[in-house]
């Protein structure tokens, strides 16, 4: 169950300092892949730094990582327990992610880190990490309709909650592709606060660093990905002087191109779980501004040949399926959907009914071939594999869709 509010984490914490500074990241879409650059350039300046992101990915620890690696498993079990322990004495009756997050502050504390780079849950004012104080810096990431139930059924009222992380004496860092209402609720609370603010764009990224316009080109990265790489870049510039005064932005650049977000236009190959040795893109485009980024890119990348694509999908209930397939899926497009498994400390999280969303698929002129899986995934897979006949195959919807490929595919490479 989702409950916001501050004051079950600030009794569960409220005996625990936090040493570290943080960057503190919000939005709908992009704060994932923000706090990667910002994590993976801090690491590579010799920053000890902590990464907090949700949802996890394959295990339930892997939402926290030290110096960009994965925390160990046993030291997250110990610091998860000592949470809980603390949490029934109290009586708090935290949230599972009110108790992820203390569980990871408290790790930041135990493995002595400089800066712990922290991506908002949900929304910001009253998600659990807004009980950070030594920001060094506030970014708000590209802004969309997403968890309206809980957030607001508009823009406006949903920037107002992501810009809820925004504090006095702390500057902030703004996506200046957000759209204008978005842009015009920030500007108003940050002149409330009186506080410093940068508005970044990728067509002025030179201003950041001369260097970034020709890692753009180089990269190949997608608009977004851009927009993206500006928000951790001007953080980065904000950031630094107060921490490393001697590292620079230019400085770090060059460690760009080794970054990676598993789960966002990530390439893998499905061998040894299915018979399929051409690459597939998986993307956990989940509302239908991330579904809009994925549609340019499959666009751009997949359908240059003429073909047609394959897709396996599934979503989570709740989710507007039209909004979210049905500008992406184009006619002719084969479609296989699926329903992801239970998700690890998140019970309330549950797949749509598949045959729900054939339905829905089946309404776009001229679709394919559509089949119902179920939750048979490798069943999803194989077919898919099949009648691509080696042509495009695309996995998405939903990061938990991603999570179990992921899953599968470590576990069937285990087998061998």
């Amino acid at each position: 169950m989702i409950e916001l509010g501050l004051s079950r984490i600030s009794l569960l914490l409220q005996h625990t300092v936090i040493p570290w500074r943080a960057i503190h990241v919000a939005g709908t879409n992009g704060k994932g892949s923000t706090t990667a650059y910002l994590s993976a350039l801090l690491t590579a300046g010799g920053v000890r730094c902590g990464r907090f992101t949700s949802p996890h990915l394959i295990d339930r620890w892997d939402c926290i990582t030290i110096d960009e690696k994965v925390v160990q498993e046993s030291l997250f079990r110990r610091i998860e327990d000592q949470v809980k322990r603390r949490d029934q004495s109290l009586g708090i009756g935290a949230s599972e992610f009110e108790l992820l997050t203390a569980t990871a502050f408290e790790i930041f504390n135990h493995e002595r880190v400089e800066v712990g780079v922290v991506e908002v849950g949900m929304g910001g004012r009253l998600d659990a990490t807004n009980i950070l104080r030594d920001v060094l810096v506030s970014v708000i990431c590209k802004i969309g309709l997403d968890h309206q139930s809980l957030l607001g059924d508009s823009i406006e009222s949903i920037t107002r909650e992501k810009a809820g992380i925004l504090k006095p004496g702390v500057p902030c860092v703004i996506d200046g592709t957000n759209l204008p209402e978005a842009i015009r609720v920030i500007k108003d609370r940050v002149r409330e606060l009186d506080i410093d603010a940068m508005l970044v764009r990728p067509e002025t990224a030179d201003g950041l660093s001369s260097l970034l316009p020709r890692m753009f080109r180089e990269l190949d990265l997608e608009p977004h990905q851009q927009a993206n790489v500006c928000c951790a870049i001007a953080a980065l510039k904000k950031s630094l002087p107060r921490i490393r005064p001697d590292l620079t932005v230019d400085g770090l650049l060059p460690e760009l191109s080794k970054v990676q977000w598993p789960g966002r236009l990530q390439t893998v190959t499905l061998d040894p779980l299915v018979a399929r040795q051409e690459p597939v893109l998986l993307d956990g485009a989940h509302n239908s501004q991330s579904a809009e980024v994925l549609g340019h890119h499959v666009d751009r990348k997949l359908r240059q040949s003429g073909r047609n694509v394959t897709w396996v999908i599934a979503a989570s209930r709740g989710k507007d399926l039209k909004g979210l397939f049905h500008p992406i899926i184009k006619p002719g497009d084969n479609v296989a959907t699926v329903s992801f498994g239970p998700v690890d400390g998140m019970p309330w999280v549950k797949a749509v009914d598949t045959s729900e969303l054939l339905t829905s698929i089946q309404d776009i002129h001229e679709i394919g071939t559509t089949k119902d899986f179920d939750g048979d995934i490798v069943g999803a897979l194989s077919w898919a594999s099949t009648i691509s006949q080696g042509g495009p195959l695309v996995i998405a919807g939903s990061l938990y869709l991603v999570s179990d490929v992921l899953r599968l595919l470590r576990e069937s490479k285990k087998d061998l």
